[in-house]
């Protein structure tokens, strides 16, 4: 019995030691892996570049300006679809930020498709204050490849940031890189470790 229960603590003890071990490598790990941001693909725009300006038309028949401005407002274009499981997740978020950043940030939703689905797309998910407009040249404009993908200009019309987006981080990552004059949070990262 006296042996059995000291090979059971040696067993207790030896488990206690290699948990503590574990836990250390995910903190290394954990140290070790960048933030996520989003993801910047091939895209015909530079970040920095002065976005062109375009006269689009909103589906309520109103013509809005992208690109080009310079009334002391920054502008979040986000390209999303009715049938994109990723963008209608995403929907609630962008309508938070819109309201949460009211006083320096337009938000835009864009797309191509037909008129009755985006509505309804909308009205779902109470999308009524932000304007919405369906072109596909604006998409080519900014090289719109894959969706939800999100392009934000700051107050002079050059593009801050730009990239995929596929998460409420990665939609914030996008605020933070124009924050800190980044292109993305990864080049933000690289040259942190340039510098040290």
């Amino acid at each position: 019995m006296l042996v059995s229960q000291l090979l059971l603590w040696a067993a207790v003890i030896v488990q206690g030691v290699l948990i503590a071990a574990l836990a250390r490598q995910v903190g290394i790990l954990h140290e070790r892996i960048a933030p996520a941001g989003a993801l910047t693909l091939h895209q015909k725009v530079e970040v920095g570049e002065v976005a062109s300006p375009m006269t689009v038309t909103t589906i309520e028949g109103v013509p809005l300006e992208v690109g080009g401005r310079r009334d002391g407002r920054s502008q979040l274009l986000f390209f999303a679809s009715p049938d994109c499981p990723v963008c209608k997740s995403l929907l609630p978020v962008v309508r938070s930020a819109a309201r949460a950043e009211s006083d320096w940030l337009d938000v835009v939703l864009a797309g191509d498709g037909t008129k009755a689905a985006y509505s309804r797309l909308i009205a779902e998910y109470g999308l009524g204050g932000m304007p919405l407009v369906l072109s596909e040249a604006l998409g080519r404009a900014f090289g719109v490849s894959k969706l939800p993908y999100a392009v934000l200009l700051d107050e002079e019309g050059r593009v801050a940031s730009l990239g995929l987006i596929n998460s409420r981080e990665h939609l914030e990552s996008l605020f933070v890189a124009k924050e800190h004059g980044v292109a993305s949070i990864q080049d933000f990262l690289a040259r942190r470790q340039k510098e040290a």
